[in-house]
């Protein structure tokens, strides 16, 4: 397939800047592969397409402050910093994207917060994502992460063209939210509430976390027409033996699996051993899904609605189907759905 073919016309105001009032009450809306039909519902009617014995599936990934504002050393010129991955923790080397680029050199000294409390120094420039940092910083390692953690701010995409607000703090992440890693959020998770997953489990659905940091590789844009020659960024991933055993089970038992979410079916997809079967995994993965694509574990899919072009509706399509799912979004589109980030929500069966 040709990057082409994921082009289509989203209007501005469809794209969600803020979340709803509540988590579960996004809409839903749910593709049917088998019936070929299209339903309008509730996040929270999720619970009527699940029985006893279903895995949901969940990327516990965890959204660090990675934007940092600075200001160059001599110039005093502003600096974003993004915070891209942790090279080396004693040497408190950091891979980052610099705005604007032009203006960083090798050997310049960047400082962030009021008085100057965090400095850091530009020691490569060469690589693919940005920028290399080292911050110099002499006290122990929880005082250098708290001390990031209180000068990053929540890293919400700039397409939303907003200032951070103080809800963005706790909304742009998953309530199962656990280890520390992600540059963004994985949004499908973002329309579980504390409430709709113990009645989850009232039902009898059980879950399985994996924990796939996301990167930056999934807002790139994508710069050739064939999909074959994009590379994806790695992305760090682990998934337990005890979260595998969870996962083997339901198949094996003839259960639904569900995946929540892309990054968690990428995942997935990376860990598979055979067919219907994974592995426990430490590792990094570039794995870039789209279609025709034979998925080999999950038998149902949430994600939200996609921006075009983007590797997450590539994947969505090689899922549902790349027709239907073009159907699907031009009636969303026709719906007012919202899209993106804090958007509505899709379930895939």
């Amino acid at each position: 397939m040709k990057l082409s073919q994921f082009r289509f016309n989203l209007p501005p105001n469809l794209i969600a800047s803020h979340p709803p009032k509540n988590r579960d009450e996004s809409r839903l809306m749910v593709l049917n592969r088998k019936d070929q039909t299209i339903e309008h519902r509730i996040f929270k009617d999720i619970l009527e397409y699940f029985r006893d014995g279903d895995v949901f599936v969940l990327n516990n990934t965890k959204v660090f402050p990675a934007r940092m504002y600075g200001e160059k050393e001599k110039t005093g010129a502003k600096i974003e910093v993004f915070l891209l991955r942790e090279l080396n923790r004693e040497s408190r080397l950091w891979d980052v994207l610099v705005d604007p680029a032009r203006k960083i050199r090798i050997g310049n000294k960047l400082y962030f917060g009021e008085d100057d409390s965090l400095v850091a120094e530009v020691i490569d420039n060469t690589t693919s994502r940005g920028r290399t940092l080292r911050f110099l910083f002499d006290g122990p390692y929880e005082e250098f992460k708290k001390t990031i953690q209180s000068l990053g701010k929540t890293p919400l995409p700039k397409i939303h063209e907003r200032p951070i607000e103080p809800e963005d703090e706790e909304r742009y992440q998953t309530i199962y939210a656990k280890h520390e890693g992600a540059i963004a959020a994985p949004t499908a998770g973002l329309h579980f509430s504390r409430e709709l997953m113990k009645r989850l489990e009232i039902i009898g659905v059980s879950f399985a976390e994996v924990t796939l940091h996301t990167g930056m590789g999934n807002f790139r844009t994508i710069e050739v027409e064939d999909l074959t020659k994009h590379k994806m960024d790695s992305e760090e991933m682990f998934i337990t033996a005890e979260n595998s055993d969870i996962i083997n089970a339901a198949k094996a038992r003839r259960n639904s699996v569900v995946a929540i979410g892309t990054t968690t079916m990428k995942a997935l997809e990376s860990a598979v051993t055979m067919p219907n079967h994974i592995k426990p995994v430490k590792q990094w993965t570039n794995k870039f899904i789209f279609p025709p694509y034979d998925f080999n574990l999950a038998d149902a899919m949430v994600t939200n609605f996609h921006l075009p072009k983007s590797p997450m509706m590539m994947q969505a399509a090689a899922f549902a189907d790349y027709d239907f799912l073009m159907k699907a979004y031009k009636e969303a589109i026709t719906n007012k759905y919202r899209f993106f980030t804090y958007g509505d929500a899709m379930l895939i069966i």
